[in-house]
């Protein structure tokens, strides 16, 4: 019996990586015309439409019957089912995968990653590796509990604007950045988003996320690490990476990094970047 890992679609990651998991799409909504994450927009469209349009878009979690269905596929097949969603505190999408997995008691095992976007990805990815080395599904559930408080997410964010336009943050706060130049710094810290500090401009940005990463540890390059980008540009990115290019110096393999989806990018808006990792301690 094989093991099937499913995700939401918050975890973002390249398309040679989705092959491997079945991906659970929440809801992206412009005005009246609703897409699913990620299968009926891509991306780059989405951007696109993001900054085009004068109203933020809305988003919601996948129903229950939704889970329900991709776990009785995965059954057909004869799979066991371990399911990795986005942070509880974020989002109802956990609280789907769960009502969905009464239905399945005896084979569907459902883990709150705590995080959100590439710090979910890189759970599953140190999941997945484990599959493969043939452990048990409450083998591969204790570790990735377990490891979950290794997983580190840091992001920079280059506009509050979208954060006041989702009520994450008031419109004075969002003025104020506005005119300094403040670019903050955020990180996922028992599973809610919390920012860790400001910067004005993007280079103190990029030796905030540096001081950061050297705060929690270090980067345990044995495991999987995966860095993101909102927008249609890569630029802020590729610019992070070169100005951090002795942080990413022991990595024993090219650095992975993916756009962002829909689903975060209408919280956090283009231009910010981040990186996942699980810190050595």
């Amino acid at each position: 019996m094989s093991i099937r890992f499913i995700l939401d679609s918050t975890a973002d990651m390249p398309e040679e990586f989705k092959q491997k998991f079945t991906i659970i799409p929440l809801t992206v909504t412009f005005g009246t015309e609703e897409y699913s994450d990620g299968v009926n927009i891509t991306n780059r469209t989405f951007y696109e439409k993001l900054v085009e349009s004068d109203v933020l878009p809305t988003t919601s979690q996948p129903t229950p019957a939704a889970f329900a269905k991709a776990y009785q596929e995965a059954l057909d097949a004869g799979d066991e089912v371990i399911v990795l969603t986005l942070s509880s505190k974020l989002s109802g999408t956990y609280q789907s995968a769960c009502i969905a997995a009464q239905e399945f008691p005896e084979h569907v095992t459902v883990i709150d990653s705590q995080n959100v976007t590439v710090g979910t990805t890189i759970l599953a990815l140190e999941g997945l590796r484990l599959a493969e080395e043939g452990k048990s599904v409450k083998e591969i559930t204790d570790t990735l509990m377990a490891l979950r408080t290794r997983v580190h997410l840091l992001a920079m964010v280059d506009t509050l604007e979208y954060l006041k336009k989702g009520g994450r943050i008031s419109s004075t706060m969002a003025l104020a950045g506005t005119l300094l130049s403040i670019k903050p710094v955020l990180g996922i810290v028992d599973g809610e988003i919390t920012i860790l500090g400001k910067a004005r401009g993007s280079k103190q940005g990029n030796n905030l996320l540096v001081k950061e990463i050297q705060s929690a540890g270090g980067v345990d390059f044995s495991m999987p690490v995966m860095l993101g980008y909102t927008g249609l540009s890569d630029t802020l990115l590729q610019k992070y990476i070169s100005d951090s290019a002795e942080l990413w110096a022991e990595s024993p393999t090219p650095l992975q990094y993916t756009l962002v989806g829909s689903t975060v990018g209408t919280h956090v808006g283009p231009g910010a970047i981040a990186a996942a990792f699980f810190s050595k301690n």
